[in-house]
């Protein structure tokens, strides 16, 4: 055996006895709230489909009437060839839905967040990022080679003592060019959501930027459904909006929303923009399809299904405990603790008919893995109630777990 691959399959050795090993599971087919695993149905409680429009017949109809005018392929890069019709219908009916002057469509969400941070601060910057950012805008500080800081996750105390450290950095020592703060609106491994206002307030009293990724919070608040940004009606002040089109909305790709100037500025620096190929155009029909759903009265619909399908699943855990907590997002968890426990809970869980894999180190902190539960419109309260049922009964043989 090759030198490398011996090293590697030490590393992979150690990975599996810490039950931190991964594998690709192969998906045989989807529906609406199902999918199938070795030749087995298994109800569908990962998925981030939270509106389960990415089998909506309009959805559908729209990628493959784009597919079949444009082609399976953008073909080029946005600022070689790529730039289509398609993408740049989607990108102004993003900007009018988020009540923003323009966006800028990406090939990912990653790509975007790891492509607008780099492009906006420089080592000049100071970025304050909440601890549980997502990976993407992780990668996206690291690449700026800003200056950076984290602060503890929704402690405004915290973030307010490092912007007063910074202005004081700015008077007496060093200035800093700008200061960042980037903070999610929904914590996808968590759940819960940001202090949005106070996050608005701080970063006006100190001068800083606010970059607000809205992944997991896009299609489920609001009145038009744009977000948490909106329901607090700060959506104005957020200075970047980032999000994804592969969750809620159904389909795949990234965008950021913002002044006019900002995106021109991101056509020009965004490295992850420039040398990417365009999204798939059956993909970005799919999307705008999806933005005029949420935008509408199904829309307005299916998030109030996900809404109660959310608390019904959450009443269910709690079964007659007095435990029962607030529900914040679509996404509810049940607190394992060791990697291989939850690896063992997700097992019994699918051989239930359930899957939900379980979240471990690295997405997770050490000896925090989880069962990370995710409701659809599509789910209904016989599914619900089922897997209420087969949690409880798992956590009777697991009591070290927690909601």
């Amino acid at each position: 055996m090759p030198l490398l691959d011996e090293q590697l399959r030490e590393e992979l050795e150690r990975l599996s006895n810490d039950g931190l090993l991964r594998r690709l599971r192969r998906i045989d087919m989807l529906t609406s709230h199902e999918l199938h695993v070795h030749g087995h149905g298994r109800l569908d409680f990962s998925s981030n489909d939270y509106l389960g429009l990415s089998r909506h017949p309009r959805v559908i109809e729209a990628a493959q009437r784009a597919t079949k005018d444009w082609g399976a392929s953008s073909r080029g890069s946005r600022l070689i060839c790529g730039s289509l019709a398609v993408h740049h219908e989607l990108e102004e009916l993003l900007a009018a839905w988020k009540d923003q002057e323009a966006a800028l469509l990406f090939s990912s969400g990653y790509a975007a967040a790891s492509g607008v941070i780099p492009a906006l601060a420089s080592a000049d910057d100071l970025i304050l990022a909440d601890r549980l950012i997502h990976a993407c805008c992780l990668d996206g500080i690291r690449l700026s080679r800003g200056q950076f800081r984290v602060f503890q996750h929704n402690d405004m105390e915290h973030l307010e003592n490092l912007l007063i450290r910074a202005r004081r950095t700015r008077n007496h020592r060093k200035s800093f060019r700008r200061i960042w703060i980037v903070a999610e609106s929904v914590y996808s491994m968590d759940g819960d959501v940001a202090p949005i206002r106070r996050l608005v307030a701080l970063k006006e009293k100190y001068g800083a930027y606010l970059l607000l990724d809205e992944a997991h919070a896009t299609g489920l608040y609001g009145n038009r459904r744009t977000g948490l940004a909106e329901a607090m009606g700060v959506s104005s002040q957020i200075d970047v909006h980032l999000g994804t089109l592969g969750k809620a909305i159904g389909s795949s790709g990234g965008y950021i929303c913002g002044s006019r100037i900002l995106i021109d500025y991101l056509i020009n620096r965004s490295r992850s923009l420039i040398f990417s190929t365009a999204p798939p155009p059956g993909a970005s029909a799919a999307a705008a399809a999806a933005v005029g759903l949420i935008n509408g009265e199904e829309g307005r619909v299916r998030c109030q299904v996900t809404w109660e399908n959310a608390r019904r699943l959450n009443q269910g855990f709690a079964g007659n405990q007095n435990n029962l907590k607030t529900v914040q997002s679509a996404i509810l968890l049940w607190h394992v603790g060791e990697s291989q426990a939850a690896l063992e809970l997700s097992s019994r869980l699918l051989d239930q008919g359930i899957f939900v894999p379980p979240i471990r180190y690295p997405t997770v902190p050490k000896g925090e893995a989880r069962l990370r539960f995710t409701v659809s419109a599509e789910h209904t309260h016989a599914q619900i109630d089922q897997v209420a049922e087969s949690v409880r009964k798992c956590s009777a043989l697991a009591p070290q777990g927690a909601f």
